[in-house]
């Protein structure tokens, strides 16, 4: 920026020459007082007449005012500029720039070849001299102005300094149009002037100058008038719609003004639309309360569309609706909880308030498509209002009052209403300007309506199951003792507590050390117990039980049989006792409370899974309770009821002695069979707490199953883990319970003449039978029957553990009880018979390292059918330990061989032979 100063010179004439004023100027340099940042930061909040006076004043100033980033910030606040349609147009215009660019050189390359050929030494003589080849390249923004002057030279006759878009109208330096041209644009076109602007890039001036030039003059003149019918806007346009339409583009343009008094201006401009909306919204009031919905509802709630939104008009049409005003007509909360019978509530009320409810929304929708465009969305303001006042405070005195009656009450009235909730969501039908969202939107404001009460339900549905779980296993418990008690007192009841009292020690070790056949047999008093009528079902599935067992027999039950006479001595009273506690192993446990408790559970976990479904935090603690739901039941149900039990049977099995049993004509050992029975109860228990676990919290993905981290698969874990140590540590005391038979069986039925037949009157030994003796039959029986009852109900590895450790009890039993025997030549064909037999059951146990045992105990055997003219040939036996798979030693072999009948006929024989062999036996 330079100035120009005029300075005397000295010695000058006084006719001054005619070039001496120019001869005494002088340039003198000055630079800018403001900076061009802050020039530029004031510019933005000039009005735009004064810009262009600005402009003006030179050509930096107006380059300044030119910069098209100026008008898109008014185009953005407007929000009439689309960068992706701007970057669009640029990039089309560069790709015709790089088209014409390639033509333009092509076209040049094919004039040189021609010229090289034509002249033949290259170069063009063209009147003289160089040829002149044009490097001007293709403007694309030129191009596109120059086509925007093509297309607006016939609309716009004249040009002034103000350039493009602002040439319509005279603009005055306070912002205010002049008159004769300043209404001079088509009202018609002007309504549409927002719609018609083009973001296109170094245009943004011109396309804000068309927007100026349509709606200042209505914007400043509006700001200016003092009522409402001076707005020449409300002369220009008759129609309600039109008005609407005008207004609404001035409160966007009213956007774009920055410059002072803009705020007073903006005031002038809403109250005179809150002037005409309220005019409006009288119109539609007439028309909402005279059921004139295709009339001037329709008409009127377009124009309030068109003037902003219609949120006025949606509010006047939700707040009037009798929906709104006569709630209570839908139904009474409190008639769900009248004439019910103790904890229980009736649905059907709270089905039909939903199903009116339903019905009366979706009426609604009806009209709302009638009445508003498709444009605004009413319908779900409308729900959302329905959810706020009418559900969420018919569900809050529901509740309310369910609780104060109880908590299962409450728990089944939440869980029921909540269900009926998400069915009114579902049948609720979009109206034409829903969105594609609007189910999960009705969803979201059905259950908001539900949150508060999600907490104080989630607690008390956990609270409730505990409380009922531990009340059943407490009321199972007290049975029991019951009956313990009741059958101690009825078999004391004859004898003389003095003297129990003075000799209580004494006493209890007859009952323990002395035998009772002489006793008559007691009845036990869980001997009438009964099978369980419907077998269990869970989750539709009926689970049936091991075909060896009966049902859980159920205390109190043993009343329907007569009791025996009780005892009159101290003796047979404890023995009646024990034995009582012994053949009771099998309801120290019951499938039936596992069965309570699972449906217990199943209730609970169904009533509180429908809460998953409010997702977020609310659904997450909901999923996290279902889990604590099968937590509790596993802790109840394992350590409070099976574990106890176990616990109880182990104790009783370890009171177990076959020698104070009076009757051994039973199948199996009695305490074992009940056992294992209790074991069948424990197994089909863990069954039905796998298929609960799957079907109730898997199949619904309440939890992970792979996940073992989870609060509920770790407690599932520990569940199994102590139901499998309950059983090993009852099957161990089992096994001593099982051998104690079997040692039983072979003192008592094994006969001295089945291995030592006597000779007859001839002299000769008389074989009638060669088959197994009835004490290996026997044993065989009863072992095999125990261990076949724990096929399919104990975990394979464990079953295999339970079969190898009885083989080796058995296999050591039955060399004690070889040990004891005597064996003749003549005897030895039935001892053979009865360890094929062992052999044979032992081999259907597919044990191979305990097949080796009775296979040696086989080959033992041989050494008795030898005649004792072959002496060495026992003692080669005897050596031979390859023969017993490293089983027996010879030594052992030898005590076994001591055994014959006609030991001392050939024990020097035997022993001289041995020594020959090299071994040694004492």
């Amino acid at each position: 920026m330079s100035s120009f100063k005029r300075a005397p010179v000295p010695g000058e004439h006084t006719r001054l020459h005619v070039l001496a004023s120019l001869r005494a100027t002088q340039i003198i340099e000055s630079k800018p007082v403001l900076p061009a940042e802050l020039i530029a930061t004031i510019l933005d909040y000039l009005a735009v007449p004064d810009l262009f006076s600005f402009a003006r004043t030179s050509k930096r100033m107006q380059e300044m005012v030119y910069d098209d980033t100026r008008w898109i910030q008014r185009l953005k606040s407007m929000g009439c500029w689309n960068e992706a349609e701007a970057r669009q147009r640029f990039e089309e215009a560069m790709r015709r720039k790089r088209e014409a660019q390639r033509a333009k050189e092509a076209e040049e390359a094919r004039s040189t070849s021609a010229g090289l050929n034509g002249s033949g030494n290259g170069i063009s003589s063209g009147g003289g001299g160089e040829r002149e080849i044009s490097v001007t390249l293709f403007d694309a923004s030129w191009e596109e102005e120059k086509q925007y002057k093509s297309l607006g030279r016939a609309a716009r006759p004249r040009r002034s300094t103000l350039d493009r878009g602002f040439d319509a109208m005279t603009l005055s330096p306070n912002g205010s149009s002049g008159s004769g041209e300043s209404f001079s644009l088509d009202p018609i076109l002007t309504l549409k002037v927002l719609a018609r602007v083009r973001s296109i890039r170094g245009l943004a001036r011109q396309e804000y100058g068309k927007v100026y030039g349509a709606l200042a003059p209505y914007y400043f003149d509006l700001a200016r008038s003092r009522s409402h019918t001076d707005p020449i806007l409300f002369r220009t346009y008759r129609d309600p719609e039109q008005q609407a339409q005008m207004l609404a583009q001035l409160k966007i343009f009213a956007k774009s003004d920055f410059s002072q008094g803009w705020n007073l201006r903006e005031e002038r401009l809403d109250s005179m639309i809150g002037i005409f909306e309220n005019a409006v919204l009288r119109e539609f009031e007439q028309g909402y309360e005279s059921n004139d919905i295709d009339g001037r509802m329709k008409r009127y709630a377009h124009v309030l569309v068109t003037l902003n939104g219609g949120s006025a008009g949606i509010d006047t049409y939700i707040h009037n609706h009798p929906l709104m005003v006569n709630r209570e007509k839908l139904g009474d909360p409190l008639e769900c909880l009248r004439d019910t019978a103790p904890g229980h509530v009736s649905l059907q009320p709270s089905h039909d308030f939903f199903l009116g409810l339903a019905t009366a929304v979706n009426e609604q929708a009806l009209v709302i498509d009638r009445a508003f465009p498709p444009t605004v969305d009413v319908l779900l303001p409308f729900v959302d209002r329905v959810g706020e006042d009418i559900v969420s405070e018919y569900i809050t005195t529901l509740f309310d009052e369910a609780h104060e009656r109880g908590v299962e009450v409450y728990l089944k009235a939440v869980s029921g209403v909540f269900e009926q909730g998400l069915q009114f969501a579902h049948s609720l039908t979009p109206a034409k300007g829903s969105k594609a969202n609007f189910p999960e939107e009705v969803f979201r404001i059905v259950t908001r309506s539900f949150e508060p009460h999600v907490d104080l339900y989630l607690q008390e549905e956990l609270d409730f199951f505990k409380r009922k779980s531990d009340a059943e296993v407490e009321a199972w418990e007290k049975r029991l003792s019951d009956e313990e008690q009741s059958t101690e007192s009825f078999f004391m009841a004859n004898v003389n507590r003095q003297a129990v009292k003075r000799d209580f020690l004494t006493s209890f070790k007859k009952v323990v050390m002395m035998p009772v056949n002489v006793l008559p047999t007691i009845s036990t008093p869980f001997g009438t117990s009964k099978s369980a009528a419907v077998p269990p079902v869970v989750n539709g599935e009926h689970l049936e039980p091991p075909t060896s067992r009966s049902g859980t027999p159920i205390p109190g039950e043993r009343s329907a049989s007569p009791r025996p006479q009780a005892p009159t001595s101290e003796l047979a009273a404890k023995a009646a006792i024990m034995n009582s506690r012994l053949e009771g192993i099998r309801s120290l446990f019951s499938i039936e409370v596992a069965l309570n408790l699972i449906h217990r559970a199943k209730s609970s976990l169904e009533r509180a899974a429908l809460f998953v479904k409010l997702g977020g935090q609310s659904g997450e603690e909901s999923r996290e309770q279902c889990e604590n739901i099968f937590i509790s039941l596993l802790q109840i149900l394992g350590n409070r009821h099976i574990k106890t039990g176990f616990d109880k049977a182990v104790n009783h099995l370890s009171a177990y002695n076959p020698r104070e049993v009076g009757d051994h004509s039973r199948e199996g050992v009695e305490p074992l069979v009940t056992f294992l029975e209790l074991v069948n109860v424990g197994d089909l228990i863990q069954q039905m707490v796998d298929v609960f676990y799957l079907q109730e919290l898997v199949a619904p993905k309440l939890t992970d199953r792979d996940d073992f981290l989870s609060p509920a698969v770790k407690e599932k874990k520990r569940f199994e883990q102590m139901l499998d140590e309950r059983v090993a540590a009852g099957l161990n005391k089992g096994i001593d319970v099982l051998m104690d038979e079997v040692e039983y069986i072979c003192a008592t039925t094994q006969l001295p003449m089945d291995f030592n037949p006597a000779p007859g009157p001839d002299g000769v030994v008389q074989i009638m039978d060669i088959g197994a003796s009835h004490t290996a039959t026997k044993v065989v029986h009863i072992v095999s029957s125990h261990t076949s009852m724990l096929v399919g109900s104990t975990d394979k590895n464990m079953l295999d553990v339970f079969n190898q450790e009885v083989g080796l009890r058995l296999f050591t039993a039955l060399c004690k009880h070889l040990k004891r025997q005597r064996i003749s030549v003549d005897g030895a064909v039935k001892l053979i018979s009865d360890m094929n037999t062992y052999h044979a059951y032992i081999t259907t146990l597919k044990n191979k390292s305990l097949t080796q045992y009775f296979s040696a105990l086989r080959e033992l055997s041989q050494i008795y059918l030898i005649s004792p003219d072959h002496a060495k040939e026992i003692a080669t036996i005897i050596a031979d330990s390859d023969r017993y798979y490293g089983i027996f030693r010879a030594e052992e072999v030898y005590e076994f061989a001591e055994r014959r009948a006609d030991w001392f006929v050939v024990k020097r024989e035997i022993e001289k032979a041995l020594y020959g062999f090299g071994c040694v036996v004492m």
